[in-house]
């Protein structure tokens, strides 16, 4: 296998290797929300940090979950991927404050995780597996051969959802 292509905050990353890996580390409240085609063999990560972007549509970025998931579904589908057909994984959206005195308003993991869904269907799109909210991070691995994710938890085994 080759080494894995990191996918950073705010950004999102596809291949058409079935070798690759696409890998996010440390999502905390950030969400991953992995694409996969297996008949083509396209397949994409996106490490989102905040639920909307406060310009709209003006300027899309990967760095918003709803922005994000429509680039990357767009970049896929540009490449050969069919809607219908992908496989959809998603990781993070943790609370990371979690202590007295915190409001929900702090809660930005729920608010990613409520944006995807929003998004996802808006676009008519289901997710295959997911492992959300908590209040730990993730590091996760894609795997563009066929559509796998693997989550890592600081002392624990890497295991696939």
């Amino acid at each position: 296998m080759r080494d894995s292509l990191p996918v950073g905050l705010g950004e999102f990353k596809f291949s058409q290797d079935p070798e690759d890996i696409l890998i996010a580390y440390g999502l905390g409240s950030c969400v991953g929300i992995g694409m996969a085609d297996p008949q083509t063999r396209i397949a994409g990560l996106l490490h989102a940090v905040l639920p909307y972007n406060p310009n709209g549509s003006l300027i899309p970025s990967p760095k918003y979950v709803s922005d994000g998931i429509e680039i990357l579904l767009n970049e896929l589908v540009k490449y050969g991927a069919n809607p219908s057909r992908l496989i959809i994984r998603m990781a993070g959206g943790a609370n990371m404050l979690n202590a007295p005195g915190f409001t929900q308003s702090f809660n930005i993991g729920a608010r990613n995780i409520k944006a995807a869904y929003d998004t996802l269907q808006r676009l008519k799109l289901k997710v295959t597996s997911q492992e959300v909210g908590g209040t730990i991070g993730r590091t996760v691995r894609f795997y563009v051969r066929d559509g796998r994710m693997t989550i890592r938890t600081l002392g624990n085994q890497e295991r696939e959802i």
